[in-house]
C-alpha cells in the first residue's frame, strides 16, 4: 500500500511513496490518486518538463492552483517555502530529492511556492487542478536569504523570468495568498 506522508515543515504538502511492482518485465507504479489528498480537487491538465542538469526552475507559486509532481527521468532537488498569511507553518522552507525510480511524488497546495534544480537531465510530469492562467502564475526569487533554500548546485542555470521575481519581503498586496482561501 501507498504511504502518504503530510509535510511536518509545510503544511498540506504532501508526499506520496508509492508501491512499486517490480518483475523480469519491468516495473509498474500507481503514481497518483485523486483520494490521496484531502485538499485535492480534480487534476485537469498534465505538463511535462524535460531539463537538464543545473537547471534551476522557481520559485513559482498560484494563489488558486495546487500542483502534483512525479519524477518519470532523472533526480531533482526539490524546494517548497510556505508564503500562506496566517499559516501555521508560514515562512518554513521544505527541501527534498525526488527521482532516480524512487517513486515519490509531491502535492503542492496553493500559496506553496515551489521549484527544482536537476541534478541530473530529468523530466517531471505534474497534474494541476487548473488550467493554465497568466494571472495566476507568480514566483518570488530563488536565491532570497529570507527563504535561505539550499539548492545544492553552484552556478544553475536561471530562466531570466526566474531571475527577475520579487524578494518574498517585495511580495505586493493581492501577491501573497492567504491560508485556507481558495476558488
Amino acid at each position: 500500500m501507498s504511504i502518504i506522508t503530510p509535510s511536518e515543515v509545510v503544511g498540506d504538502v504532501m508526499v506520496v511513496e508509492p508501491d512499486v511492482h517490480t518483475d523480469g518485465r519491468g516495473r509498474f507504479v500507481e503514481s497518483y490518486r485523486r483520494s490521496w489528498f484531502p485538499l485535492g480537487r480534480e487534476m485537469v491538465q498534465a505538463n511535462r518538463s524535460d531539463k537538464v542538469a543545473g537547471t534551476l526552475v522557481g520559485l513559482h507559486y498560484h494563489l488558486h492552483q495546487a500542483d502534483y509532481w512525479y519524477m518519470t527521468r532523472g533526480r531533482a532537488r526539490v524546494v517548497l517555502h510556505d508564503l500562506r498569511s496566517g499559516s501555521p507553518t508560514d515562512g518554513a522552507t521544505l527541501e527534498m530529492e525526488i527521482g532516480d525510480g524512487d517513486g515519490r511524488g509531491v502535492f503542492i497546495p496553493p500559496g506553496v511556492a515551489h521549484g527544482f534544480v536537476a541534478l541530473s537531465d530529468l523530466t517531471l510530469t505534474y497534474l494541476v487542478d487548473g488550467y493554465y492562467n497568466p494571472a495566476d502564475e507568480l514566483g518570488v526569487a530563488w536565491n532570497d536569504p529570507e527563504i535561505a533554500a539550499e539548492w545544492g548546485v553552484k552556478d544553475p542555470v536561471v530562466s531570466q523570468r526566474d531571475q527577475a521575481n520579487p524578494s518574498r519581503a517585495d511580495l505586493g498586496p493581492g501577491r501573497r495568498p492567504a491560508y485556507g482561501l481558495r476558488t
